[in-house]
């Protein structure tokens, strides 16, 4: 498995903004693509976004399409998701898990095997 080590997480109030970042331990992320899920209290783990090896594709759940945004490092070994707009609902924890076998557009998001996940990240939207 691959270690993945997610960062960035905190208490921001509604309407603000967080950058979370996923970064390869050991490796970089040429051959993978990246997704992020979120994990709400006492809820499922959902995706969120994800975006292919190359960068040219990316997906966003309808629950966040026009505030989060991904990206990747031209260094190739860290995902990055802009967060703006938050509300109390994008509260829980967010992990990143990267994927070498994975399906990826602007309507869906598949990982056929996952390689790694990370730790996970806390994030708290509340005033």
């Amino acid at each position: 498995q691959l270690q993945l080590v997610e960062s960035g997480g905190g208490l921001v109030q509604p309407g603000g903004s967080l950058r979370l970042s996923c970064e390869a331990s050991g490796f970089t992320l040429d051959w993978y693509a990246i997704g992020w899920f979120h994990q709400a209290p006492g809820k499922e783990r959902e995706g969120v976004s994800c975006i292919s090896s190359s960068g040219i594709s990316t997906y966003y759940a309808d629950s966040v399409n026009g505030r989060f945004t991904i990206s990747r490092d031209s260094a190739k070994t860290t995902v990055y998701l802009q967060m703006d707009s938050l509300s109390p609902e994008d509260t829980g924890v967010y992990y990143c898990a990267a994927s070498s076998s994975f399906d990826i557009n602007a309507n869906r998001c598949v990982f056929r095997a996952t390689d790694g996940w990370g730790q996970g990240t806390l994030v708290t939207v509340s005033s």
